[in-house]
């Protein structure tokens, strides 16, 4: 999927999946992106069904994901602790 939104370009290169769906037909989805063609890089964001429209949403680079997956599983893992 590519689109031109006002001066900036994206290209969705990869739907990884989605995280969760709101009542508005929306879905904070996890993709990887290129935006105005750069490097695609990993994103997480708010998308309308068709692709067109998106919400506000943060885009990591290789390592960041990686560094964001550790927090998650340490915070994950503190989590199950406390059950």
């Amino acid at each position: 999927m590519a689109a031109n939104r006002n001066d900036f370009k994206y290209e969705i290169t990869a739907q990884l999946g989605f995280i969760s769906e709101s009542g508005r037909a929306w879905r904070k989805e996890f993709n990887q992106v290129s935006w105005n063609g750069g490097e695609p890089k990993y994103d997480i964001r708010d998308w309308s069904e068709n692709h067109e429209r998106m919400g506000k949403g943060v885009t990591l680079t290789e390592a960041e994901t990686r560094k964001l997956k550790e927090l998650l599983e340490a915070e994950i893992s503190r989590l199950d602790q406390g059950r």
